[in-house]
């Protein structure tokens, strides 16, 4: 199979805390040779004034001097790398319980989930936890680093046992793809080379498996969602009559010619050109930036979604949201927010919290509907005026939203539409 090497892969890792997840990322750097000199020679004097042997992988990961010395991984910390097939950005989340609302933030564009488990430890509490938000957030692939195996004598014993433990609790999540990796982070067994220590496990390392996912399918081609990001009026002599409509491509596949409809006014038409920057294409598809004119003079503004006549959004005022709440101060029903989706930003309330899920247990709680930051819910919501919304599980981009608080101006809650 040919990978492109133009392709990104977002990924998350998530683990609890001390479960080697900053010694992996400093790992998969050092063994792709994905690090500077100048960062390499740091982190090996640090290391040496430490007293260690070699060099402290995790120091690559735990860049902040206060972090370091306290011991902790704190926010979402992002990594860049790339290798001959493919480029990564990683988002690496604390473990820690009260940190939820950042693994929601680092994974909500993520294409897969590396989940560590402590080969000594088994899953825990927090295993669940990380792979109920995977499961929340939608990530099509989760990839389950059972770590430190190196502490548990390379067992294939343990390895399967802690397989058959995830298995049990992760049948009630929708994850499409799981696959399993035993690893020794700390001394880079099938990281990104292959362990002789584990012949027995005949699956790729973690690397070959991060550079062959088949990530392309994960976009939903089906549902064409435009929103409309700008209006684009050039007024110059080459383009007098130009009007066209700029935006990124939510999902779908355009073609010139389509037939098409403007939301929220239902106004339809045909897809006259479709530019990607200087150039004209016969075709337009996600994740692409272009920008589509139509054969009818229609008023569209920013917010606006253009989609194609046999196959709309559902276009409401009020529904259902899984909601994470990210602030300190609790929501307030009644209370009016900023509510932003794709390009489109009005007022609303929350009406009602349904209910909230104990993310350890899964259970809904219903007699405590307060929500407080980390804690997640489903709410009702109602706008001023309708959204063009997709369920999130089909749709990740027109399935999204967040909550500003219209008097700080801070991000207070991300949900995912039911």
């Amino acid at each position: 199979m040919e990978i492109n090497n133009n392709q990104l892969l977002r990924f998350t890792t998530a683990g609890s805390v001390d479960d080697g997840k900053s010694t992996l990322i400093g790992r998969l750097l050092y063994d792709s040779k994905s690090i500077f000199e100048d960062q390499l020679d740091s982190v090996t004097a640090t290391s040496a004034k430490k007293g260690h042997d070699g060099v402290d992988l995790a120091l690559f990961t735990d860049g902040l001097r206060d972090e370091r010395e306290q011991g902790i991984t704190i926010d979402v910390a992002y990594r860049y790398f790339t290798t001959p097939k493919r480029k990564f950005i990683i988002a690496d989340t604390p473990g820690h319980i009260q940190y939820t609302r950042n693994m929601v933030t680092g994974a909500s564009t993520a294409n897969a989930a590396v989940i560590l488990i402590d080969a000594r430890h088994g899953v825990i509490e927090q295993t669940k936890r990380h792979s109920f938000i995977a499961s929340l957030l939608n990530i099509p692939h989760l990839i389950v680093c059972i770590n430190k195996m190196d502490l548990v004598d390379y067992s294939e014993d343990v390895y399967n046992d802690i397989i058959g433990q995830f298995e049990e609790f992760s049948s009630k999540l929708l994850v499409k793809d799981v696959r399993f990796i035993p690893i020794s982070a700390l001394n880079g067994d099938n990281v990104v080379n292959r362990s002789v220590n584990m012949d027995w496990y005949q699956g790729g390392t973690l690397l070959n498996i991060l550079e062959t996912l088949h990530i392309s399918s994960d976009i939903n081609k089906i549902d064409a969602r435009f929103p409309v990001q700008t209006v684009l009026r050039p007024q110059s002599e080459k383009h007098r009559d130009y009007r066209g409509y700029a935006g990124r491509v939510a999902s779908g596949i355009y073609r010139l010619g389509d037939e098409v409809a403007v939301l929220p006014s239902g106004f339809t038409s045909k897809i006259r050109s479709i530019n990607a920057g200087e150039t004209e294409v016969q075709e337009a598809f996600a994740p692409m930036s272009v920008a589509i004119t139509l054969d009818d003079d229609i008023d569209v503004s920013r917010g606006d979604m253009i989609v194609k006549t046999n196959n709309q959004p559902e276009s409401s005022q009020e529904f259902d949201v899984m909601l994470c709440w990210l602030n300190n101060e609790p929501a307030k029903p009644r209370t009016k927010y900023t509510i932003m989706h794709t390009t489109n930003e009005q007022r609303a309330m929350i009406k009602e919290v349904v209910y909230k899920v104990d993310i350890n247990t899964y259970n809904r709680i219903t007699d405590d509907k307060d929500l407080n930051m980390n804690d997640i819910g489903r709410v009702k919501i109602r706008c001023t005026r309708p959204l063009m919304t997709d369920a999130y599980r089909d749709n990740r981009n027109t399935g999204s939203i967040i909550l500003i608080d219209e008097n700080t101006n801070e991000t207070v809650a991300a949900g995912m539409i039911v």
